[in-house]
């Protein structure tokens, strides 16, 4: 419970530039520009997080702050340089999902548009997923992070189809609440994308590394 407290905290500490603006902003599909604007603190925070929970695991002693702090510095830098792609790859989606009509070709039914819509924006979320855990664990140049996150998708299911529930399950929260029970849980998320991407890891461990 401690290390949830105290990562939480941090989390939105250094996420929190973003998600006033985020906060502030209405549940409109229009506003989806401004939503990914008001997400990009939140990348570096959340593989911070993601970091942390992998190096404390083995830790006796509690010392969350300590290894969010040098997850941060090790992998702010990196994090953004692939992190405002899924951004704006999200803006464009929430634009085409505003202005369904003007951008759906003739003839072409609206509902399967959006469901086209809707996979796609699983995929990259998936996609983005693995990616935080690639970037927030290892030491890859970013366009390795990106071509073995998308390799990953199709070569480890397991920890895709988790990925899937876990995004998925967050629509629900927002759905069901607003952001802010979902940036509630922030640290609790971290940590289920870290148990789910243990498969993950260990391909990646076997075949990139070793």
């Amino acid at each position: 419970v401690y290390r949830v407290i105290v990562l939480e905290i941090l989390f939105l500490a250094t996420a929190s530039p973003g998600l006033i603006l985020l906060v502030a902003l209405s549940p409109d599909p229009s506003n989806a520009p401004l939503v990914a604007l008001s997400l990009i603190p939140a990348g570096p925070a959340f593989s911070a997080v993601i970091f942390a929970w992998r190096a404390s695991t083995g830790e006796e002693h509690l010392a969350p702050a300590q290894s969010f702090w040098r997850g941060y510095r090790l992998n702010a830098v990196s994090t953004l340089r692939w992190w405002w792609l899924v951004l704006t790859v999200i803006a464009i989606l929430g634009i085409n999902v505003a202005f369904l009509d003007a951008v759906v070709p003739p003839g072409l039914p609206l509902v399967l548009a959006g469901a086209a819509q809707g996979v796609v924006f699983l995929l990259a979320a998936v996609a983005a997923l693995h990616a935080m855990v690639i970037n927030s664990l290892y030491n890859f140049r970013t366009r390795d992070v990106l071509r073995l996150a998308l390799r990953l998708v199709r070569s480890s299911p397991r920890a895709t189809i988790g990925a899937a529930a876990i995004v998925i399950a967050g629509a629900g929260v927002v759905g069901v609440g607003s952001e802010i029970a979902l940036i509630a849980i922030a640290s609790i998320a971290a940590a289920l994308v870290l148990q789910n991407a243990h498969t993950l890891t260990t391909d990646i461990e076997e075949k990139y590394i070793a």
